[in-house]
């Protein structure tokens, strides 16, 4: 049953922390969430590896459930986002998708105007049902302080992958596209764009209170065609969110973004600002909205290590942003070596008040 779109799924935002500095607030102390927060460095997720593979853990609800559940039992966090991927839209479109252990993801590349005729917009609703599944089963798991998060990968990004064929240190024929064959790689934003903005409203509906734009690879971009395959397309999905969901809260990821950060935040229209590894939060904070909740933005690499730098560089971040909303998240996904106990001692660290 698809929810009632004229009455906001999150009913009581003051239970939510999370939630609540979405809406503005400076909740202290500072909720937490990470990415890749269900991931290999739990044993109860590598456990789980050996019923399926990667892509039908993602599309069968009972298993993506159970993992979006494995950290919120384990810590507490609060936010739960949903275990899927960003190349379920291009799978969904009709894209041949492999993920290979030890490579990732593989695809058959978008190179011509033919390849990309071929992907069928009309398949995506029925193949992401699943999806859909999965938030609405969590909507009665979860703890009722944990804020439920959907997501997506921004369409410049999906386009990198779609085009290339898979992963790359620079994705040069994606970048070479957009360049010398703009009118085809304008057709591909496009329609990354408006199902993004479609999928995104339908993940809303099943159940989720906000949702993520990961712009994984926005940062590879100069300014000038990072405002045009960065910042348009984003601007369109969030006014098509807002407009049609407006209850709906928006965190927007544009990694490796630098000195296009403010712009990023004051021109998308996203609700919230995920800051990367490299980004400054003192800087990020004086050049955005005092009103702009940001989120992060510890390196993956501190949490790895543990021990005494973890705990104070974990505080140094949260302290900064004393008086600000700021949620606490890491500035890129929790790397699979990762010790579980870390990742116990960050919570502990970001939460503990003496």
């Amino acid at each position: 049953m698809v929810r009632d779109p004229s009455f906001p799924v999150a009913r009581n935002v003051a239970a939510k922390p999370l939630l609540r500095v979405l809406h503005g607030e400076a909740v202290w102390p500072p909720p937490i969430w990470l990415m890749r927060q269900a991931g290999r460095y739990l044993p109860e997720f590598r456990a789980m590896r050996a019923q399926a593979d990667f892509l039908t853990r993602c599309m069968t609800p009972d298993i993506a459930t159970e993992l979006t559940l494995q950290p919120i039992r384990r810590y507490g966090m609060d936010g739960a986002i949903l275990f899927s991927d960003i190349l379920i839209l291009p799978w969904a479109l009709g894209q041949k998708l492999e993920f290979i252990e030890g490579r990732g993801p593989v695809l058959d590349p978008i190179r011509t105007r033919a390849d990309l005729d071929r992907l069928d917009r009309s398949r995506v609703e029925e193949v992401t049902a699943p999806v859909r599944e999965t938030l609405r089963r969590l909507t009665t798991e979860l703890p009722s302080h944990t804020t439920l998060l959907g997501f997506a990968g921004s369409p410049f990004t999906v386009a990198c992958y779609m085009v290339e064929g898979g992963g790359s240190r620079d994705f040069a024929a994606t970048r070479t596209m957009a360049l010398t064959e703009t009118a085809l790689f304008e057709r591909l934003i496009d329609l990354l764009t408006e199902q993004t903005a479609t999928m995104l409203v339908g993940q809303i509906d099943a159940g989720a209170e906000a949702v993520v734009l990961f712009d994984s690879w926005a940062g590879l971009l100069p300014p000038s065609q990072f405002r045009r395959w960065v910042i348009k397309p984003t601007r369109r999905i969030v006014d098509h969110i807002h407009a049609a969901r407006p209850h709906a809260k928006i965190i927007g990821f544009p990694r490796l973004a630098g000195v296009m950060t403010a712009e990023y935040a004051s021109r998308t229209g996203c609700d919230a600002l995920a800051c990367d590894t490299g980004a400054d939060l003192a800087v990020v904070a004086a050049s955005t909205a005092s009103t702009l909740p940001l989120q992060g933005n510890l390196d993956p690499v501190i949490l790895l290590a543990g021990g005494e730098t973890l705990v104070s560089e974990a505080r140094a971040i949260r302290d900064s942003m004393r008086g600000r909303p700021h949620i606490f998240n890491l500035g890129h996904g929790v790397m699979q070596e990762t010790p579980p106990e870390h990742v116990a001692a960050l919570v502990k660290a970001v939460r503990t008040l003496t």
